[in-house]
């Protein structure tokens, strides 16, 4: 890939290459965005077919979190790692810590964590070599399991929505539809269960189902099923892309608002939405509570002033019902446009302070 070029045209500051022989680290950062403070971005492990597979990976995923952090209303930028090899077979300590070597000398431009194919034991490893990583073991004042805060997150999230679609953001009595019972939307469920809501749960994993079933009162349903279910609203929690093509003429919820990542498998799906009538809480800020909790732990982890600010997200969404409004915009495009205005604000800010800084020197001479 020509990756001067790539870099150029969506604005990234910086990609570093991490190489270390002995341990058969092969690593690139990414730091696509730095206006609002040090990039913060986990590290994911992956078999990529190819070096250039890796480093697109890389730089798509930075730049997810430039947005992410800035519609969370985090004082962080946006970067990410990837580490070539497998999870399974290829990690050992002097890889970890040879990694947070490579961090350090960053200097705190880039903050890690955990992601895909990565452990709490591994951030352990690079947290030994330096102190820019969150999501390490509870014993060095980290913040833990984060799946019952971005549950939380999405709880508010979808409060927000309901809102939006009901004049009324109470969720008793409402029928949710929830597509995969995992670590986050079982939490999810107890929070909806707790206000008194209907659930209808899917999963591939009949056992995630039963739990649901016997510690809500749940109604199962099969997998394919879920789109059609007669429900208020939507909540995908398990892979990516089920909003497409096949699956939204059949959703007969008002709202869309869950915790999976990348719940449009396509751009104009979600136009199409827009169409349909349909409400969708974008999926980067309603499930933005793990990061929001994990960047707490860089002021010194406190739980109740992490949840705080998770709550901001019930804000965060109707802010962007509003922007769509305004502009005129499906709700996914509005999640763009409230990150990139907030980081536009902050590059106005710095440059007038700059302005005025050279503008008192000149005086002085």
């Amino acid at each position: 890939m020509e990756l001067f070029k790539y870099m150029e045209m969506y604005d990234y500051e910086q990609t570093v290459v991490c190489q270390d022989k002995e341990s058969g680290l092969k690593a690139i950062i990414a730091i696509h965005d730095t206006t609002l403070g040090p990039a913060l971005g986990g590290t994911r492990m992956w078999t990529y077919n190819s070096e250039a597979e890796a480093f697109e990976d890389a730089l798509r995923l930075a730049k997810g979190m430039t947005y992410k952090n800035a519609a969370a209303g985090l004082n962080l930028g946006g970067g990410k790692t990837v580490i070539i090899g497998d999870p399974q077979k290829d990690k050992n300590e002097a890889m970890f810590r040879a990694f947070g070597r490579f961090i350090q000398g960053l200097n705190g431009r880039y903050i890690t964590a955990e992601d895909v194919g990565i452990t709490v034991g591994d951030m352990d490893l690079v947290y030994s070599e330096t102190d820019y990583v969150t999501g390490i073991s509870q014993a060095f004042g980290s913040s833990g399991d984060p799946s019952p805060v971005t549950a939380y997150g999405v709880y508010v999230g979808m409060k927000a929505a309901a809102k939006e679609a009901f004049g009324d953001d109470s969720l008793e009595g409402k029928t949710v539809a929830v597509q995969g019972v995992g670590n986050v939307s079982f939490k999810l469920c107890r929070h909806l269960h707790e206000e008194g809501a209907k659930l209808i749960v899917t999963d591939i994993h009949k056992e995630a189902v039963n739990r649901a079933v016997e510690a809500f009162g749940a109604k199962a349903i099969d997998i394919e099923d879920i789109y059609e279910a007669d429900a208020d609203i939507y909540s995908p929690c398990a892979l990516g892309a089920t909003i497409n093509d096949e699956t939204i003429p059949k959703l007969k919820a008002k709202v869309i608002a869950g915790a999976a990542n990348n719940q449009l498998k396509e751009s104009r799906h979600g136009h199409m939405l827009e169409e349909y009538g349909l409400v969708y809480a974008p999926d980067y800020v309603i499930n933005s509570g793990g990061v929001i909790n994990v960047s707490d732990e860089l002021l010194g982890y406190n739980r109740d002033r992490a949840l705080k600010k998770v709550e901001t997200i019930y804000d965060n969404i109707s802010k962007i019902f509003e922007i769509a409004k305004r502009d005129q915009i499906p709700s996914f495009q509005a999640a763009d446009r409230m990150a990139e205005e907030r980081i536009e604000t902050m590059r106005k800010s710095r440059r007038q302070f700059l302005g005025n800084g050279m503008n008192i020197l000149s005086r002085g001479r």
